[in-house]
């Protein structure tokens, strides 16, 4: 591992810059083999200091549509369920981009050894989780590219990219957290369609998600007791601020509160509640 970068906001640079998705995903995986070696040892790696790309390296497919652009899927298909495993394949590798972006655009905010080790775990997990369905997509004669995707993920990271609060306020507890919601039930889709490859890999990224959204509500938590503000107060206020529109139920309440994020965190800013008709006026 000696042709890596020695710092940790270094190497994460380094796979933001990487284009392609299986190429950014084994150096994902070594970099973060190479952080937590370093660590085990007793010789921690040095944080360091990044300058990260505004937009992360990407392959030239798929092509990137406006959310509201892009096709409808109907998983009742065969067609539809291929567009469906694409468009996780898409969220996993955003995924990985924005938990080693949350390492490098943040590294000059002195955070504890434990805040690194969850991020780098996460985004070695979501390199394996992109891996798992784009094995599953080629195994159905698809591959990630074949369709267009949308940019709607890296949203939410320009947005934040000067709050910290903000990006663990909107990403993890908003956006992962969303992915406990509607997982289950493509877990179902694809029991129904024989297709045990999807629901082995779809399994495995729904039980390791929940650790996702742990470590962004525990990091949450942990900066609002250094800057003494209240913590649900001040994700209302961020989710408001970064997140555009309403969040939909139905919520697994659950996974939620495993990943500790309790209800009133959430259920004031979802759609139909009253306190977001105050919201859109």
């Amino acid at each position: 591992m000696t042709d890596l970068p020695d710092t940790l906001a270094a190497m994460a640079t380094a796979v933001l810059t990487t284009a392609d998705g299986r190429a950014k995903t084994a150096l994902s995986h070594r970099c973060a083999a190479a952080w937590f070696a370093s660590r085990a040892a007793g010789q921690p790696m040095a944080v360091g200091r990044a300058d990260p790309p505004d937009n992360p390296a990407r392959p030239k497919k798929p092509e990137l549509l406006n959310p509201r652009d892009m096709p409808r899927r109907r998983p009742g298909s065969a067609t539809g369920r291929i567009a469906l495993l694409h468009a996780v394949a898409h969220i996993e590798l955003n995924a990985v981009d924005l938990h080693w972006d949350i390492i490098a655009r943040f590294s000059q905010t002195k955070m504890p050894p434990g805040f690194y080790d969850d991020w780098v775990k996460a985004a070695d997990e979501e390199s394996k989780h992109f891996n798992l369905v784009c094995d599953v997509l080629e195994s159905l004669g698809s591959h990630y590219g074949a369709l267009p995707a949308h940019a709607f993920m890296w949203r939410a990271a320009a947005d934040t990219k000067d709050d910290l609060l903000g990006r663990l306020a909107v990403v993890p507890m908003v956006l992962e957290a969303r992915g406990l919601d509607v997982t289950p039930g493509m877990i179902e889709i694809f029991r129904k369609a024989g297709v045990t490859q999807a629901v082995a890999a779809l399994e495995t990224i729904y039980a390791e998600e929940v650790g996702h959204v742990a470590y962004g509500s525990k990091w949450f938590h942990f900066l609002c007791g250094r800057h003494e503000i209240d913590p649900k107060d001040a994700f209302h206020d961020l989710v408001r601020r970064y997140f555009h529109g309403a969040l939909k139920p139905p919520f697994n309440e659950e996974k939620r509160a495993e990943a500790g994020i309790p209800p009133d965190f959430y259920w004031p800013l979802a759609e139909g509640h009253p306190a977001d008709a105050v919201r859109l006026r």
